[in-house]
């Protein structure tokens, strides 16, 4: 049976499946991500590909990556929580490793093109989809192409600056460091007197729910800082789609919260409706994603 192998690596896992052109998995797993370096993540993937390669006619591998990916060049550039990955011809190197063609793309974007071909986003032309973890990224998507920019960083939303640029360093007020999860976590710990690390997004949502008023009065102060960057991201841009993706996308009430800010802000000035929606694909965005990049680059799977 024809099909590709499918990688979405990770900082702390390597999640891999067999998949078909429907994006039918047709085998899936995960393991640890290698420390040691380089070759052993390489061979890592080699073992794998060679395990399924006897039950598969496996036409390509597909692989989501973090960092700065060049999708012409399969180099990754920037930083990301696998150093090793970095300023080397990645796709390359795997394929000289396997025999397979292979496609590389940076993991927000493989996110974002999943919603575009199977996902909530089906059928648009132009969305956006703004990912909320321990940064805020994404991708802005046209045509099922991602808009890449100059130098990559299209769709890097946490870089914008929030507060008033003279007050203190404005970096520190950028969309990452005030609306991230990450952020929230930190500012329900400092407000407690908690020591860094004491909680995670899961555990203050939780205390919200129990009626704690400071992670209740965070909470709220988070849906107007990402209702803010939205109404921005929504007049600088004006997709038809604003998709909100990550873990914390998941909660009814986090997409609530901010759709109630949104509505917010319209006066006689700001007239456009703005609203939110949430992601539907989770864990497997990636893989999909990837797997679309890969038909969209190759055409499609030899016949």
């Amino acid at each position: 049976m024809k099909a590709c192998m499918v990688f979405d690596i990770g900082g702390t896992f390597i999640k891999y499946a067999v998949m078909d052109k429907n994006a039918q998995l047709l085998v899936s797993g995960k393991l640890a991500t290698p420390k040691e370096g380089l070759e052993s993540f390489l061979l890592t993937l080699q073992r794998i590909v060679e395990q399924y390669s006897a039950d598969f006619d496996l036409q390509g591998i597909a692989l989501s990556s973090p960092g700065s990916v060049n999708v012409k060049t399969g180099f990754i550039g920037g930083a990301s929580a696998i150093p090793y990955i970095h300023g080397v011809n990645m796709a390359g190197l795997i394929r000289d490793r396997t025999g397979l063609q292979t496609t590389i793309e940076n993991d927000a974007n493989c996110a974002a093109l999943a919603e575009g071909w199977l996902g909530a986003a089906k059928g648009s032309d132009y969305y956006i989809c703004i990912v909320i973890g321990t940064g805020i990224g994404g991708s802005i998507v046209l045509n099922q192409s991602i808009l890449r920019g100059a130098s990559l960083h299209g769709g890097e939303f946490g870089y914008m600056i929030m507060g008033a640029p003279f007050q203190g360093d404005p970096l520190q007020a950028t969309w990452s460091h005030v609306a991230s999860t990450n952020a929230l976590v930190v500012e329900v710990e400092e407000r407690k007197s908690l020591g860094e690390g004491m909680l995670n997004g899961e555990e203050v949502f939780r205390l919200a729910e129990e009626g704690d008023p400071i992670a209740q009065e965070c909470l709220a102060e988070l849906y107007k800082r990402l209702a803010i960057g939205i109404y921005n991201l929504k007049y600088a841009l004006d997709p038809q789609k604003i998709l909100i993706g990550g873990g914390i996308s998941k909660r009814q009430e986090v997409i609530a919260g901010i759709n109630r800010e949104l509505k917010g802000l319209i006066n006689e000035i700001s007239t456009l409706s703005i609203e939110v929606e949430a992601c539907q694909f989770g864990n497997d965005a990636n893989l999909i994603g990837a797997l679309f990049h890969f038909l969209n680059d190759k055409g499609r799977f030899e016949e």
